[in-house]
Order: C-alpha cells, then sequence, then structure tokens
C-alpha cells in the first residue's frame, strides 16, 4: 500500500511541474519578462519552502556552517537561476512542448558531468541512451528531417542552457548531500536565489501589475504548485520508493506539458516532435533501469551478508 501511494505523490508532483508552462504563457501576456517570471517564481518559492520548514522542521532551517553557503550559490544561482531563465525564454521563442523535451536531455548532461566530474563509469548502455537522446532532440527542434520553419536556433541554444542548468543542480547538490537533506537544500537553494535577484527585478515599473488579482494568482501558483507544493509531495513520495523507479514516474511531467502546450495554447508539435520527444523519455528511463539493475547487482554480496 506504501509503494502504491508513493507512486501516486510521485505522479501527482511531476504532472504538477509539468504545469509550469502554463503560468509562465499567462504571466508572459501581462508583460513581464523570461528574468522577471524567474524572480517571481524564486521569491514565491522561497517564502513558501521556509514557512513549510519553520512550521514542520524549524531546526533544519540552519546552516551548519556559513561557508556552506557555497553549496547553494551553486545549486541556487548557477542552477536554479541560469535554468530557469533558459527554460522560460525558450518557453517564449519557442513553444512549452519543445521546451520541455529540450529540458528533458538534462540526465544525458549529469551523465557527463558525473564522468568528468565524479569518474562515473560511461557504460556502453549510457552511450546508447545519450545516443537517442541526441537523435530524439533533433527530431524535436527540426534538425531531422531539416525543417526550416520548425528550427529555431536561439530556442535551441536556451532550451539546451535549461538542460546544463538542470544537471547542475544534480551536480552541486551532490557536494550539500554530504551535510543537508533534500528539503533543506531546495530551501536554502530558493532562499540564496531570491536575494541574489532582488536587484534586477523592475518594482517600480511593475509594482501596480503586481496588485492585480490575476497577476497575483499566476505569479502565487507558479511558486506554489508546480514549484513548492510539487517538491514537497515529490520528495514525500521519493522518501518511500526507489530513486530510479521515482525518475521513471516523473516523465509524465513532459507529457503533462506537451498536452497544455497543445490543447490550451493550440501549439503546433508534430508526429515527427513526439517521436523525438518519446526518444527522449526512453532514454531517460532505460539510464534509470540499467541503474536500478546495477545497484541491486552491488547491494547483493552485502545483503547476503
Amino acid at each position: 500500500m506504501l509503494v502504491n501511494k508513493a507512486f501516486i505523490y510521485i505522479l501527482i508532483g511531476a504532472a504538477l511541474w509539468g504545469t509550469i508552462g502554463f503560468y509562465v504563457k499567462n504571466l508572459y501576456a501581462y508583460g513581464f519578462t523570461p528574468m522577471e517570471v524567474v524572480t517571481l517564481r524564486v521569491w514565491t518559492s522561497a517564502v513558501i519552502l521556509v514557512l513549510y520548514l519553520l512550521f514542520t522542521a524549524p531546526k533544519r532551517l540552519k546552516l551548519h556552517q556559513l561557508t556552506d553557503i557555497k553549496y547553494f550559490i551553486g545549486t541556487g544561482i548557477f542552477s536554479i537561476v541560469f535554468f530557469n531563465y533558459c527554460m522560460f525564454t525558450a518557453i517564449e521563442t519557442s513553444t512549452i512542448p519543445v521546451a520541455t523535451a529540450l529540458l528533458y536531455t538534462g540526465p544525458a548532461f549529469v551523465t557527463i558531468f558525473s564522468y568528468l566530474l565524479f569518474k562515473e563509469p560511461l557504460t556502453r548502455i549510457k552511450i546508447i541512451a545519450l545516443c537517442i537522446t541526441l537523435f530524439g532532440t533533433s527530431l524535436v527542434v527540426g534538425l531531422i528531417p531539416f525543417d526550416k520553419e520548425a528550427f529555431k536556433f536561439g530556442s535551441v541554444v536556451f532550451g539546451i542552457g535549461s538542460a546544463v542548468g538542470y544537471a547542475l543542480y544534480s551536480i552541486f547538490s551532490k557536494y550539500a548531500l554530504r551535510k543537508y537533506t533534500t528539503l533543506p537544500i531546495t530551501t536554502f537553494t530558493f532562499l540564496t536565489a531570491a536575494i541574489a535577484l532582488i536587484p534586477f527585478f523592475p518594482y517600480k515599473e511593475k509594482v501596480m501589475l503586481l496588485i492585480n488579482q490575476e497577476v497575483l494568482f499566476y505569479a502565487f501558483g507558479l511558486g506554489l504548485l508546480p514549484t513548492a507544493v510539487a517538491y514537497i509531495i515529490y520528495t514525500h513520495g521519493l522518501n518511500r520508493t526507489e530513486t530510479s523507479k521515482a525518475s521513471i514516474l516523473t516523465t509524465v511531467e513532459p507529457v503533462v506539458a506537451t498536452m497544455i502546450g497543445i490543447f490550451i495554447f493550440q501549439e503546433t508539435f508534430s508526429f515527427i516532435q513526439m517521436l523525438g520527444m518519446a526518444c527522449i523519455i526512453c532514454a531517460v528511463i532505460v539510464v534509470q533501469v540499467y541503474s536500478s539493475n546495477q545497484n541491486n547487482v552491488t547491494r547483493s554480496p552485502k545483503l547476503r551478508a
């Protein structure tokens, strides 16, 4: 029963992540830029996560050492801010389905960075998955077969940038996990990012917009549902199942994002692009299943002992 509930939590969390484009597109309609939307998301998320920890586990809202801030500068500024800015720009310059598909190439960059930084083996399965990801990405962006109208170089650059930023979170948080658990890491990450973004928001020009009820709904909703709530629910489920299984379940995110783009915003997404997204999702699943099997083999002697 616990496993089934865990799967439901993870699916709900991932589905909420898939709704990000809905809030972003609507905030764009009010004249907000990608960086301003990043600031709104980061600030609302930071406030919600801090309040959540204050009520549930206040002792975890404390740095072990002041120098630990370096971890959260990495996860907050070099990952979250960069990743969100690139993703929101990709959504603005292309479509939600294309931006989400490019974001999901992130695990491929995690594999490459882990090989370069942590000397994790680049196995045959991982190389095959990387090739499938590359092929799927080429289909999504209109490179194979070449589609002059679909292929937008700027969108591809920002989409790949979002994937790199997404991957960097896994790399930086790996260092932070030596001293902190996942929820405090995320809270300190958004708090650091929020403080860093203070000088970059045009408060005087946009203060009247922030009073608008619909703007508040989209801004607060972006920080609440597809960020704070999604992460809390996902973590709750993750604590009750294997990470590899959870990662496979999160592939519901691009499916939800694609449906929102197509059915709500009437964005085009061809069969070839859908095939490309399927390739990217399959590559993620292949790596996770392989990693799970490897971990089981590694652990089996200890379990028998």
